[in-house]
Protein backbone atom coordinates (compact mmCIF):
# COMPACT_ATOMS: atom_id res chain seq x y z
CA UNK A 1 0.00 0.00 0.00
CA UNK A 2 0.71 3.58 -0.73
CA UNK A 3 1.52 6.47 1.83
CA UNK A 4 -1.57 8.09 0.45
CA UNK A 5 -3.34 4.76 1.70
CA UNK A 6 -2.25 5.61 5.31
CA UNK A 7 -2.52 9.06 5.66
CA UNK A 8 -2.20 11.15 7.81
CA UNK A 9 0.03 8.45 9.12
CA UNK A 10 3.24 8.01 7.40
CA UNK A 11 4.69 4.69 5.92
CA UNK A 12 7.70 5.11 8.37
CA UNK A 13 5.29 5.49 11.18
CA UNK A 14 3.12 2.85 10.13
CA UNK A 15 5.70 -0.01 9.94
CA UNK A 16 7.23 1.43 13.41
CA UNK A 17 3.66 1.11 14.77
CA UNK A 18 2.85 -2.09 13.67
CA UNK A 19 6.65 -3.83 14.64
CA UNK A 20 6.74 -6.82 16.89
CA UNK A 21 8.93 -4.77 19.38
CA UNK A 22 7.20 -2.47 21.77
CA UNK A 23 9.58 -0.17 21.57
CA UNK A 24 9.16 0.99 18.48
CA UNK A 25 5.74 0.63 18.53
CA UNK A 26 5.69 3.06 21.53
CA UNK A 27 7.79 5.19 19.42
CA UNK A 28 5.46 5.59 16.76
CA UNK A 29 2.49 6.13 19.26
CA UNK A 30 4.03 8.86 20.66
CA UNK A 31 4.40 10.45 17.04
CA UNK A 32 0.76 9.64 16.43
CA UNK A 33 0.09 11.19 20.16
CA UNK A 34 1.91 14.41 19.23
CA UNK A 35 -0.09 14.45 15.52
CA UNK A 36 -3.56 14.50 16.72
CA UNK A 37 -2.85 17.32 19.09
CA UNK A 38 -2.00 19.34 16.05
CA UNK A 39 -4.90 18.28 14.87
CA UNK A 40 -7.51 19.01 17.97
CA UNK A 41 -5.34 22.26 18.19
CA UNK A 42 -6.16 23.30 14.37
CA UNK A 43 -9.19 22.30 15.07
CA UNK A 44 -9.34 19.64 11.90
CA UNK A 45 -11.72 17.07 12.66
CA UNK A 46 -11.73 15.48 9.70
CA UNK A 47 -8.25 14.33 10.07
CA UNK A 48 -8.94 13.25 13.05
CA UNK A 49 -11.66 10.69 11.77
CA UNK A 50 -9.70 9.98 9.12
CA UNK A 51 -7.04 8.64 11.62
CA UNK A 52 -9.06 6.82 13.76
CA UNK A 53 -10.76 4.89 10.49
CA UNK A 54 -7.04 3.56 9.39
CA UNK A 55 -6.27 2.57 12.31
CA UNK A 56 -9.91 1.31 13.49
CA UNK A 57 -10.92 -0.47 9.99
CA UNK A 58 -7.84 -0.64 7.85
CA UNK A 59 -5.20 -1.67 10.27
CA UNK A 60 -7.63 -3.61 12.09
CA UNK A 61 -8.59 -5.89 9.22
CA UNK A 62 -5.44 -7.74 9.13
CA UNK A 63 -4.75 -10.92 10.13
CA UNK A 64 -1.37 -10.21 11.68
CA UNK A 65 -1.20 -10.17 15.36
CA UNK A 66 1.64 -7.10 15.39
CA UNK A 67 -0.48 -5.16 12.67
CA UNK A 68 -3.93 -5.50 15.14
CA UNK A 69 -1.34 -4.89 18.53
CA UNK A 70 0.01 -1.72 16.37
CA UNK A 71 -3.37 -0.33 15.67
CA UNK A 72 -4.41 -0.91 18.89
CA UNK A 73 -1.46 1.29 20.64
CA UNK A 74 -2.56 3.89 17.76
CA UNK A 75 -6.25 3.88 19.12
CA UNK A 76 -4.65 4.24 22.64
CA UNK A 77 -2.58 7.21 21.35
CA UNK A 78 -5.51 9.09 19.62
CA UNK A 79 -7.25 9.00 23.08
CA UNK A 80 -4.28 10.45 24.85
CA UNK A 81 -3.41 12.83 22.36
CA UNK A 82 -6.99 14.25 22.19
CA UNK A 83 -7.67 14.28 25.87
CA UNK A 84 -10.75 15.12 27.41
CA UNK A 85 -11.46 15.61 23.14
CA UNK A 86 -11.77 12.38 23.00
CA UNK A 87 -15.18 11.67 24.28
CA UNK A 88 -16.40 13.10 20.53
CA UNK A 89 -14.92 10.30 18.90
CA UNK A 90 -15.80 7.10 21.94
CA UNK A 91 -17.73 5.31 19.48
CA UNK A 92 -15.06 5.15 16.97
CA UNK A 93 -12.38 4.21 19.73
CA UNK A 94 -14.05 1.54 21.51
CA UNK A 95 -15.40 -0.64 19.00
CA UNK A 96 -12.88 -1.83 17.73
CA UNK A 97 -11.10 -1.87 20.89
CA UNK A 98 -13.81 -3.92 22.46
CA UNK A 99 -14.09 -6.51 18.71
CA UNK A 100 -10.31 -7.53 19.81
CA UNK A 101 -11.12 -9.34 22.73
CA UNK A 102 -12.34 -12.26 20.63
CA UNK A 103 -9.42 -12.25 18.60
CA UNK A 104 -7.49 -15.79 19.14
CA UNK A 105 -3.99 -14.28 19.62
CA UNK A 106 -3.81 -13.77 23.31
CA UNK A 107 -1.14 -11.03 22.95
CA UNK A 108 -4.04 -9.44 20.99
CA UNK A 109 -6.30 -9.34 23.64
CA UNK A 110 -4.06 -8.40 26.35
CA UNK A 111 -3.46 -5.21 24.13
CA UNK A 112 -6.86 -4.49 23.75
CA UNK A 113 -7.16 -4.54 27.31
CA UNK A 114 -4.30 -1.74 27.67
CA UNK A 115 -5.74 0.19 24.93
CA UNK A 116 -9.37 0.15 26.61
CA UNK A 117 -8.09 1.17 30.24
CA UNK A 118 -6.29 4.53 28.62
CA UNK A 119 -9.42 5.26 26.84
CA UNK A 120 -11.81 4.86 29.69
CA UNK A 121 -9.18 6.78 31.91
CA UNK A 122 -9.22 9.54 29.92
CA UNK A 123 -13.11 9.55 29.68
CA UNK A 124 -14.88 8.38 32.80
CA UNK A 125 -18.35 9.06 32.97
CA UNK A 126 -18.57 10.12 29.59
CA UNK A 127 -18.02 6.10 28.74
CA UNK A 128 -21.09 5.50 30.55
CA UNK A 129 -22.88 5.60 27.12
CA UNK A 130 -21.17 2.69 26.23
CA UNK A 131 -21.04 0.40 29.01
CA UNK A 132 -23.32 -2.35 28.18
CA UNK A 133 -20.53 -3.12 25.57
CA UNK A 134 -17.66 -2.66 28.29
CA UNK A 135 -19.39 -4.51 30.89
CA UNK A 136 -19.89 -7.35 28.19
CA UNK A 137 -16.31 -7.39 27.12
CA UNK A 138 -15.01 -7.33 31.14
CA UNK A 139 -17.42 -10.34 31.34
CA UNK A 140 -15.76 -12.26 28.56
CA UNK A 141 -12.27 -11.71 30.08
CA UNK A 142 -12.97 -12.48 33.53
CA UNK A 143 -13.26 -16.03 32.25
CA UNK A 144 -9.92 -15.69 29.90
CA UNK A 145 -7.56 -18.66 30.35
CA UNK A 146 -4.13 -17.04 29.80
CA UNK A 147 -2.67 -15.44 33.10
CA UNK A 148 -1.31 -11.82 31.23
CA UNK A 149 -4.82 -11.31 29.67
CA UNK A 150 -6.55 -11.94 33.46
CA UNK A 151 -4.69 -9.27 34.81
CA UNK A 152 -5.19 -6.67 32.34
CA UNK A 153 -8.44 -7.41 33.03
CA UNK A 154 -8.74 -7.17 36.35
CA UNK A 155 -7.16 -3.63 36.28
CA UNK A 156 -9.14 -2.44 33.53
CA UNK A 157 -12.11 -3.82 35.74
CA UNK A 158 -11.09 -2.19 38.69
CA UNK A 159 -11.24 1.09 36.90
CA UNK A 160 -14.45 0.66 35.41
CA UNK A 161 -16.19 0.02 38.96
CA UNK A 162 -14.36 3.17 40.09
CA UNK A 163 -15.80 4.97 36.89
CA UNK A 164 -19.50 3.50 37.63
CA UNK A 165 -19.30 4.44 41.92
CA UNK A 166 -18.34 7.67 41.10
CA UNK A 167 -21.09 8.21 38.82
CA UNK A 168 -24.58 9.97 39.21
CA UNK A 169 -25.51 9.14 35.95
CA UNK A 170 -25.02 5.65 36.18
CA UNK A 171 -28.34 3.37 34.71
CA UNK A 172 -28.87 0.71 37.27
CA UNK A 173 -31.98 -0.18 36.36
CA UNK A 174 -30.18 -0.72 32.63
CA UNK A 175 -27.52 -2.75 34.27
CA UNK A 176 -29.49 -5.20 36.20
CA UNK A 177 -30.09 -7.80 33.44
CA UNK A 178 -26.84 -7.80 32.39
CA UNK A 179 -26.41 -9.27 35.67
CA UNK A 180 -29.01 -11.51 35.38
CA UNK A 181 -28.14 -12.80 32.38
CA UNK A 182 -24.56 -13.64 33.11
CA UNK A 183 -25.80 -14.46 36.87
CA UNK A 184 -26.01 -18.67 35.91
CA UNK A 185 -22.64 -19.07 34.46
CA UNK A 186 -20.64 -22.34 35.75
CA UNK A 187 -16.93 -20.71 35.48
CA UNK A 188 -15.79 -19.98 38.38
CA UNK A 189 -14.10 -16.69 37.16
CA UNK A 190 -16.74 -15.64 36.21
CA UNK A 191 -19.18 -16.10 38.56
CA UNK A 192 -16.24 -14.14 40.92
CA UNK A 193 -16.58 -11.41 38.67
CA UNK A 194 -20.85 -11.15 38.76
CA UNK A 195 -20.08 -11.36 42.63
CA UNK A 196 -17.28 -8.36 42.50
CA UNK A 197 -19.87 -6.69 40.96
CA UNK A 198 -22.90 -6.82 43.15
CA UNK A 199 -20.96 -6.30 46.01
CA UNK A 200 -19.24 -3.15 44.75
CA UNK A 201 -22.67 -1.86 43.49
CA UNK A 202 -24.27 -2.52 47.00
CA UNK A 203 -21.62 -0.98 48.78
CA UNK A 204 -22.61 2.33 46.83
CA UNK A 205 -24.54 4.53 49.47
CA UNK A 206 -26.84 5.93 46.25
CA UNK A 207 -27.51 2.43 44.74
CA UNK A 208 -30.35 0.03 46.19
CA UNK A 209 -30.05 -2.85 44.74
CA UNK A 210 -33.15 -4.81 47.10
CA UNK A 211 -35.75 -3.69 44.86
CA UNK A 212 -34.05 -5.72 42.37
CA UNK A 213 -32.78 -8.33 44.33
CA UNK A 214 -35.49 -10.70 42.82
CA UNK A 215 -34.07 -10.75 39.63
CA UNK A 216 -30.45 -11.44 41.20
CA UNK A 217 -31.32 -13.98 44.10
CA UNK A 218 -31.73 -17.01 42.65
CA UNK A 219 -28.47 -17.09 40.89
CA UNK A 220 -26.73 -15.88 44.40
CA UNK A 221 -27.98 -18.62 45.69
CA UNK A 222 -27.20 -21.19 43.01
CA UNK A 223 -23.41 -20.53 43.86
CA UNK A 224 -23.41 -21.06 47.39
CA UNK A 225 -22.84 -24.40 46.38
CA UNK A 226 -20.32 -23.78 44.18
CA UNK A 227 -16.72 -26.26 44.80
CA UNK A 228 -14.74 -23.03 44.93
CA UNK A 229 -14.87 -22.09 48.83
CA UNK A 230 -13.80 -18.61 47.94
CA UNK A 231 -17.45 -17.85 45.75
CA UNK A 232 -18.91 -19.66 48.48
CA UNK A 233 -17.71 -17.31 50.63
CA UNK A 234 -17.73 -14.28 48.69
CA UNK A 235 -21.93 -15.19 47.64
CA UNK A 236 -22.40 -15.99 51.28
CA UNK A 237 -21.05 -12.67 52.70
CA UNK A 238 -23.39 -10.29 50.02
CA UNK A 239 -25.88 -12.69 50.93
CA UNK A 240 -25.69 -11.75 54.17
CA UNK A 241 -25.37 -8.20 53.90
CA UNK A 242 -28.60 -7.85 51.60
CA UNK A 243 -30.47 -9.86 54.93
CA UNK A 244 -29.13 -6.78 56.76
CA UNK A 245 -30.39 -4.66 54.21
CA UNK A 246 -34.03 -6.34 54.44
CA UNK A 247 -34.18 -6.08 58.14
CA UNK A 248 -33.14 -2.93 58.37
CA UNK A 249 -35.49 -1.47 56.17
CA UNK A 250 -38.55 -3.83 55.37
CA UNK A 251 -40.66 -1.61 53.31
CA UNK A 252 -38.80 -1.50 50.17
CA UNK A 253 -38.40 -5.26 49.75
CA UNK A 254 -40.61 -7.39 47.31
CA UNK A 255 -41.30 -10.55 50.08
CA UNK A 256 -43.93 -11.59 47.99
CA UNK A 257 -41.44 -11.92 44.29
CA UNK A 258 -38.96 -13.68 46.25
CA UNK A 259 -40.43 -16.22 48.91
CA UNK A 260 -40.90 -19.21 46.23
CA UNK A 261 -37.03 -18.90 45.44
CA UNK A 262 -36.05 -19.52 49.05
CA UNK A 263 -38.64 -22.37 48.98
CA UNK A 264 -37.13 -24.14 46.21
CA UNK A 265 -33.45 -23.70 47.89
CA UNK A 266 -34.79 -24.97 51.36
CA UNK A 267 -35.17 -28.32 49.91
CA UNK A 268 -31.69 -28.69 48.52
CA UNK A 269 -29.31 -31.36 49.62
CA UNK A 270 -26.38 -28.47 50.08
CA UNK A 271 -26.47 -27.91 53.73
CA UNK A 272 -25.10 -24.53 53.12
CA UNK A 273 -27.49 -23.43 50.56
CA UNK A 274 -30.15 -25.01 52.98
CA UNK A 275 -29.60 -23.42 55.49
CA UNK A 276 -29.39 -20.03 54.59
CA UNK A 277 -32.54 -20.43 52.56
CA UNK A 278 -34.29 -21.78 55.75
CA UNK A 279 -32.95 -18.45 57.56
CA UNK A 280 -34.04 -16.50 54.70
CA UNK A 281 -38.01 -17.55 54.90
CA UNK A 282 -37.69 -17.51 59.05
CA UNK A 283 -36.62 -13.64 58.20
CA UNK A 284 -39.26 -13.46 55.59
CA UNK A 285 -42.51 -14.74 58.27
CA UNK A 286 -40.90 -12.78 61.06
CA UNK A 287 -41.03 -9.06 58.56
CA UNK A 288 -43.99 -9.75 56.37
CA UNK A 289 -45.80 -11.67 59.04
CA UNK A 290 -49.38 -12.50 57.09
CA UNK A 291 -48.06 -11.82 53.89
CA UNK A 292 -46.08 -14.93 53.90
CA UNK A 293 -49.25 -16.88 54.63
CA UNK A 294 -50.52 -17.43 50.85
CA UNK A 295 -47.05 -19.25 50.52
CA UNK A 296 -47.71 -21.62 53.72
CA UNK A 297 -48.25 -24.58 52.11
CA UNK A 298 -44.85 -24.24 49.65
CA UNK A 299 -42.73 -23.12 53.31
CA UNK A 300 -44.20 -26.29 55.42
CA UNK A 301 -42.98 -28.57 52.42
CA UNK A 302 -39.61 -27.02 52.39
CA UNK A 303 -39.35 -26.90 56.47
CA UNK A 304 -41.27 -29.82 57.64
CA UNK A 305 -39.13 -32.34 56.53
CA UNK A 306 -36.24 -30.79 58.40
CA UNK A 307 -38.08 -31.50 61.43
CA UNK A 308 -36.38 -35.42 61.15
CA UNK A 309 -32.46 -33.94 60.95
CA UNK A 310 -30.99 -35.37 64.12
CA UNK A 311 -27.38 -35.56 62.91
CA UNK A 312 -24.98 -32.56 64.70
CA UNK A 313 -23.77 -30.91 61.19
CA UNK A 314 -27.94 -30.05 60.45
CA UNK A 315 -28.71 -28.98 63.90
CA UNK A 316 -29.13 -25.27 63.11
CA UNK A 317 -31.07 -26.52 59.84
CA UNK A 318 -33.22 -28.10 62.16
CA UNK A 319 -33.57 -25.59 64.48
CA UNK A 320 -34.30 -22.87 62.30
CA UNK A 321 -36.63 -25.05 60.32
CA UNK A 322 -38.76 -25.28 63.92
CA UNK A 323 -38.62 -21.93 64.10
CA UNK A 324 -40.37 -21.32 60.96
CA UNK A 325 -42.64 -24.05 61.90
CA UNK A 326 -43.72 -22.00 65.31
CA UNK A 327 -43.60 -18.46 63.35
CA UNK A 328 -46.42 -19.62 60.90
CA UNK A 329 -48.28 -21.62 63.31
CA UNK A 330 -48.63 -18.36 65.14
CA UNK A 331 -49.91 -17.11 62.56
CA UNK A 332 -52.43 -19.11 61.51
CA UNK A 333 -54.05 -19.49 65.09
CA UNK A 334 -53.65 -15.41 65.34
CA UNK A 335 -56.48 -13.56 63.33
CA UNK A 336 -54.07 -12.93 60.50
CA UNK A 337 -55.58 -15.68 58.62
CA UNK A 338 -59.45 -15.06 59.18
CA UNK A 339 -59.27 -12.71 55.83
CA UNK A 340 -60.13 -15.04 53.03
CA UNK A 341 -57.58 -15.84 50.77
CA UNK A 342 -55.07 -15.40 53.38
CA UNK A 343 -54.15 -19.11 53.28
CA UNK A 344 -54.74 -21.53 49.96
CA UNK A 345 -56.21 -24.05 52.24
CA UNK A 346 -56.31 -27.01 49.63
CA UNK A 347 -52.75 -26.77 48.90
CA UNK A 348 -52.30 -26.57 52.01
CA UNK A 349 -54.27 -29.46 53.14
CA UNK A 350 -52.88 -31.79 50.41
CA UNK A 351 -49.18 -30.77 51.43
CA UNK A 352 -50.12 -31.81 55.36
CA UNK A 353 -51.69 -34.52 54.15
CA UNK A 354 -48.57 -35.74 51.96
CA UNK A 355 -46.52 -35.48 55.15
CA UNK A 356 -48.49 -37.72 56.97
CA UNK A 357 -46.03 -39.97 54.99
CA UNK A 358 -42.82 -39.15 55.91
CA UNK A 359 -40.47 -41.47 57.74
CA UNK A 360 -40.21 -39.10 60.62
CA UNK A 361 -42.29 -39.29 63.52
CA UNK A 362 -41.54 -35.45 64.24
CA UNK A 363 -42.78 -34.37 60.81
CA UNK A 364 -45.71 -36.25 60.88
CA UNK A 365 -46.44 -35.32 64.49
CA UNK A 366 -45.99 -31.33 62.94
CA UNK A 367 -47.96 -31.93 60.11
CA UNK A 368 -50.59 -33.69 62.68
CA UNK A 369 -50.89 -30.50 64.79
CA UNK A 370 -51.02 -28.00 61.62
CA UNK A 371 -54.21 -30.35 60.49
CA UNK A 372 -55.52 -29.85 64.42
CA UNK A 373 -54.84 -26.00 64.19
CA UNK A 374 -56.72 -25.50 61.05
CA UNK A 375 -59.46 -27.31 62.04
CA UNK A 376 -59.56 -25.97 65.33
CA UNK A 377 -58.96 -22.63 63.33
CA UNK A 378 -60.94 -22.52 60.77
CA UNK A 379 -63.44 -25.44 61.28
CA UNK A 380 -65.86 -24.07 58.71
CA UNK A 381 -63.28 -23.88 56.06
CA UNK A 382 -61.71 -26.82 55.81
CA UNK A 383 -63.82 -29.56 54.22
CA UNK A 384 -61.63 -32.69 54.31
CA UNK A 385 -61.99 -35.16 51.00
CA UNK A 386 -62.02 -38.75 51.19
CA UNK A 387 -58.94 -39.71 49.09
CA UNK A 388 -56.86 -37.41 51.24
CA UNK A 389 -57.88 -37.36 54.96
CA UNK A 390 -60.12 -38.77 57.58
CA UNK A 391 -62.62 -36.76 59.53
CA UNK A 392 -62.51 -34.11 62.06
CA UNK A 393 -62.44 -35.96 64.90
CA UNK A 394 -60.19 -39.32 63.86
CA UNK A 395 -57.52 -36.34 63.07
CA UNK A 396 -57.17 -35.06 66.33
CA UNK A 397 -57.55 -37.99 68.54
CA UNK A 398 -54.65 -39.02 66.00
CA UNK A 399 -52.58 -36.09 66.64
CA UNK A 400 -53.67 -36.79 70.34
CA UNK A 401 -52.09 -40.16 70.44
CA UNK A 402 -49.02 -38.76 68.84
CA UNK A 403 -48.20 -36.45 71.31
CA UNK A 404 -49.12 -38.62 74.06
CA UNK A 405 -46.37 -41.33 72.73
CA UNK A 406 -43.78 -38.47 71.96
CA UNK A 407 -44.70 -37.08 75.54
CA UNK A 408 -44.07 -40.65 76.83
CA UNK A 409 -40.66 -41.99 74.86
CA UNK A 410 -39.16 -38.31 75.24
CA UNK A 411 -39.88 -38.02 79.31
CA UNK A 412 -36.71 -37.41 81.06
CA UNK A 413 -34.80 -39.96 83.36
CA UNK A 414 -35.84 -38.42 86.41
CA UNK A 415 -39.75 -38.54 85.46
CA UNK A 416 -39.39 -42.07 84.61
CA UNK A 417 -38.50 -42.83 88.02
CA UNK A 418 -41.63 -40.98 89.37
CA UNK A 419 -43.39 -43.73 87.54
CA UNK A 420 -41.01 -46.44 89.25
CA UNK A 421 -43.58 -47.40 91.55
CA UNK A 422 -46.17 -47.94 88.29
CA UNK A 423 -45.88 -51.67 87.43
CA UNK A 424 -44.49 -52.47 84.21
CA UNK A 425 -47.33 -54.43 82.76
CA UNK A 426 -49.71 -50.94 83.49
CA UNK A 427 -47.07 -48.72 81.46
CA UNK A 428 -46.97 -51.38 78.67
CA UNK A 429 -50.70 -51.75 78.40
CA UNK A 430 -50.68 -47.45 78.31
CA UNK A 431 -48.70 -47.98 74.96
CA UNK A 432 -50.23 -50.98 73.24
CA UNK A 433 -53.87 -49.32 73.99
CA UNK A 434 -52.63 -46.18 72.37
CA UNK A 435 -51.02 -47.50 69.86
CA UNK A 436 -54.18 -49.83 69.15
CA UNK A 437 -56.62 -47.11 69.12
CA UNK A 438 -54.72 -44.85 66.61
CA UNK A 439 -54.56 -48.62 64.41
CA UNK A 440 -57.95 -48.73 64.24
CA UNK A 441 -58.08 -45.05 63.27
CA UNK A 442 -56.06 -45.41 60.15
CA UNK A 443 -57.85 -48.37 59.21
CA UNK A 444 -60.48 -45.67 58.05
CA UNK A 445 -58.07 -44.14 55.48
CA UNK A 446 -58.53 -44.82 52.08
Amino acid sequence: MSERDYAPLSIACVRGLCDKIYDKRKFAGVEIEKMVKDFSDAKNTSQIKRLIRVLGQDLMSSTNPNVKNGALMGLSSVAVGLGKGCIEYLGELVHPIVACFSESESRVRYQAAEALFNVLKIARGDALAHFPLVFDALARLAADPEPQVKQGAELLDRLVKDIVTESQTFELAAFIPMLRERIYTRNAFARQFIVSWVSVLDAVPDIDLIPHLPELLDGLFKMLDDANSEIRRMCDVQLNEFLRSIKKDPSRVDFQAMINILITHAQSPEEMLQLTAITWIKEFVELAGGGMLPYASGVLAAVLPCLAYSDDPRKSIRETAATVNFQLTKLVVSAQCAEPGRLDLDALVAVLTQLLHHSSVHTKVAALDWIHNLYTKLPGQVTPTPQHTCSLSNHLRISKYCTRICHFSQTNTKDRDSLSHVPDKVLDNFVTDTVIEMFIILTTFR
